[in-house]
């Protein structure tokens, strides 16, 4: 029995390390997100910055376990066994839940998650308890500290209104004050701006920081507490004085140093405070496994009365963690998605969105544009006018779109600013706050009251913001129902239970990284292609559009066979891998629509010829895409519906269609991949057999049904196929036409070319 637990303990030690590596690469976004999207400094000392913020916070941290002294369960209620399931189930669950959310780049709560996880678990092992003891669920309220949770929860949930609104209201006036042309301004306001922001960036420090280190003595802390308004007094006049002159002596840009300090205090605060909601847990588990080892008393009768005083951390173990987070946060490409996520729905600018509008956030952009217009209205036009004045952006490093910030300094230091003020007056006040939660919702309400979501983005942000915040419920609730489940499953089964979660595990984090690895491929491509600054050739981009439509149609052809010999056939299998093949078919249709305006824009002098091309082969994409999607559908719904299967006969017409389609498809591909546009015939000659082998087919159909051979549905899907093929045939014709035209086009311009610089004859 004891191997068993100390299994558990050594199991809960290796999860540790692994919660910290999605823990970090979640909650990065929190002081990352605005010295990377402003440009602030090189990403290399953005980073040194993030990660002496981190070493030092590790230091300073007191190793308090802060979910367990909040009471989200009361464990002398528990048994040792108990709660050993407990910390288990809620690190497997941890990451789990942090990892899925980091694969698909949305920043969520560790906070949150660790404390409905807690919940989720105790509720479980509780609940086997009173079944088990024949208790009412009325006993319940013993096991669970129900108070103490649900001010936690109201708490960090009205911390997200309260922080959107501040962020919008102090970058709506910063931006009145400094306007986008802030090298004008700061002259003037820069010192007093900088001394307030600092002093609000050192408040937050002792309050989130210093405070609980483990070095500082309660009497200081208690001296700083009574003293708070002379230090904050002081700090101000120390923190203007200083940026003023550095300004005007040095002409050092103060915004930076702004937005580089509260990079590391956010950063600091985040391992002096966040980091034990990683480790807590199995430190917790250690103490318990230490308290049971030296009782003598069976597992199943130690209560657990130990766990209500703090559990304190050894040092070596908080520096270790610190140092596993400062490597995740340099290595793991994941902390860089969940950042570009935010960063990106706070961009200043257009280009790519990362998420599509939905009902919701249409019609809040619809009345939210009536509001602000009914607001206008009861505003003098004389301050309209001189406040529009404010808000004019500049268009900076417009040759070079990969230099370009997501928004500027005064923004960046707002971010910053604000989010430490609400997370470090809410600290002083003892109210439970999401740091996640306040920095992105922040970050949202600048962006609004900055103008950063327009009219050709807003509706974009907003679904994208909705998203988010929808993540952060169903946060909460997939941590109570997963820990909760996996609490039970472990009590019931044991180590059975274990090892079948472990490789479950395993196997999801398995699979996210490469789903993961997936997406940021696609997403780099476009990227790398949108922040590219140079022209391109018109004749470029014809061979670079022909190469993807040739592998579009290698594609089409592999789908339409295994369709229409998945409907013969009647093989689920082959219709289901017809499905992943045309969400890939769609991806690249999707990333052929991302690149149609960067290409335009980029292409050489006039370039209109191969502008239309291109605009042309989307449409054509288009239409294939539609013709293929239909054809698929049909032959799944068949043969998903468990209908009739065709006849014999319209089975061999069909087996023999198929092939001569997919060779047709073929050749097609290979003349786009061979730049071979200038003899089409052969591809319009087959076509046209195709065609008439189509019609006649049709004709039978009609036929049959007339000799009431063939049913209603039987009759609807030949004619769905058969028609869709026809649509699927014209359209892979036209692109071999519209390059032929291409490649004409382009050979009696060489000739002119040729002719023009040819030496005349002299009679």
């Amino acid at each position: 029995m004891p191997e068993y637990f100390l299994v558990i303990v050594v199991l809960l030690f290796v999860l540790a390390i692994s919660d910290l590596i999605v823990g970090v690469s979640n909650d990065a976004v929190n002081f990352l997100n605005s010295a990377i999207g402003s440009k602030v400094a090189s990403h290399k000392t953005i980073m040194i910055v993030a990660s002496l913020g981190i070493f030092i916070g590790a230091t300073f941290s007191s190793g308090m376990m802060e979910v367990a002294r909040k009471g989200i369960f009361n464990p002398e209620f528990f048994l040792f066994s108990e709660v050993m399931v407990i910390f288990l189930a809620v690190m497997m669950t941890d990451i789990f839940l942090l990892d899925l959310f980091n694969t698909y780049g949305m920043p969520t709560s560790t906070t949150v998650s660790i404390v409905f996880e807690l919940l989720g678990a105790a509720v479980a092992v509780a609940l086997l308890k009173v079944m088990g003891g024949g208790e009412g669920l009325g006993a319940l309220g013993n096991y669970i500290n129900s108070s103490s949770a649900l001010t936690i929860i109201i708490g960090i949930f009205a911390s997200v209104a309260i922080a959107f609104f501040i962020g919008a209201l102090v970058q709506y006036l910063s931006r009145l004050l400094f306007s986008f042309q802030y090298q004008k301004r700061i002259r003037w306001v820069g010192g007093i701006w900088s001394g307030i922001a600092l002093t609000f960036l050192t408040y937050f420090l002792i309050f989130k920081g210093l405070k609980g280190a483990s070095f500082v003595s309660s009497e200081v802390v208690n001296w700083i507490s009574n003293n708070i308004v002379f230090l904050l007094l002081g700090a101000l006049a120390f923190w203007s004085i200083l940026m003023q002159s550095l300004y005007v002596f040095f002409k050092v840009n103060i915004l930076r140093v702004i937005v580089l300090f509260g990079t590391f205090s956010l950063a600091m605060a985040f391992a002096g405070n966040d980091l034990v909601n990683f480790i807590g847990v199995p430190i917790a588990g250690f103490e318990s496994f230490r308290t049971w080892s030296g009782s003598g008393i069976a597992p199943d009768g130690l209560t657990m009365e130990s766990l209500g005083q703090p559990v304190q951390t050894e040092t070596y173990l908080l520096l270790l963690a610190g140092g596993i987070m400062i490597v995740t946060l340099w290595l793991s490409s994941k902390a860089k998605s969940v950042t570009e996520t935010e960063v990106n729905l706070g961009r200043q600018d257009e280009g790519m969105e990362n998420f599509s509008p939905n009902i919701l956030a249409q019609v809040i952009v619809r009345y939210s544009r009536k509001v602000g217009k009914g607001m206008q209205s009861m505003v003098p036009a004389a301050w309209l006018n001189k406040a529009e004045q404010s808000f004019q952006p500049l268009d900076i490093n417009k040759e070079n779109p990969a230099d370009k910030p997501a928004f500027d300094l005064v923004r960046a230091s707002v971010n910053l600013t604000a989010a430490s003020m609400l997370i470090s007056l809410a600290t002083s006040l003892k109210l439970p706050l999401s740091t996640t939660y306040v920095s992105f919702m922040v970050a949202m309400g600048t962006s609004l009251a900055d103008r950063a979501w327009g009219r050709d983005s807003a509706v974009y942000r907003v679904a994208g913001v909705l998203n988010v915040v929808g993540g952060w419920f169903s946060t909460a609730i997939i941590a109570f129902v997963v820990a909760g489940i996996a609490a039970f499953l472990i009590s019931v089964f044991q180590g059975y239970a274990i090892a079948v979660l472990l490789g479950m595990l395993v196997f999801l984090i398995v699979r996210s990284f490469r789903l993961h690895k997936k997406r940021e491929e696609v997403k780099n491509r476009l990227k790398t292609f949108e922040n590219q600054s140079d022209e391109i050739l018109s004749e470029q981009l014809i061979v670079d559009t022909a190469e993807k439509v040739g592998n579009n149609l290698e594609l089409i052809a592999k789908i339409y066979q295994d369709a229409m010999m998945g409907l013969l056939e009647e093989d689920l299998e082959k219709l289901k891998q017809t499905k992943k093949d045309l969400k890939e078919l769609k991806a690249q249709n999707e990333e052929l629509k991302n690149k149609l305006f960067r290409s335009i824009k980029r292409l050489e002098g006039e370039g209109t010829e191969a502008g239309r091309i291109y605009l042309l082969v989307y449409d054509l994409e288009q239409d294939i895409l539609q013709s293929t999607s239909l054809i698929v559908r049909a032959c799944r719904t068949h043969v998903e519906n468990s209908l009739r299967p065709v006849s014999k006969n319209q089975s061999e017409k069909l087996q023999q269609l198929v092939f001569q389609v997919y060779d047709y498809l073929m050749l097609v591909a290979g003349k786009m991949h061979q730049q071979q546009f200038n003899f089409i015939q052969d591809i319009l000659d087959q076509k046209q057999r195709l065609f008439i082998e189509l019609e006649q087919q049709i004709s039978e159909q009609i036929k049959g049904i007339q000799n009431n051979g063939y049913g209603r549905r039987n009759s609807m899907l030949i004619f769905s196929l058969k028609l869709e093929t026809k649509d699927l045939l014209a359209v892979a014709a036209r692109f071999v036409k519209l390059y032929h035209r291409a490649a004409a086009s382009k050979h009696k311009k060489d000739l002119m070319l040729v002719g023009e610089g040819a030496p005349k004859q002299i009679n």
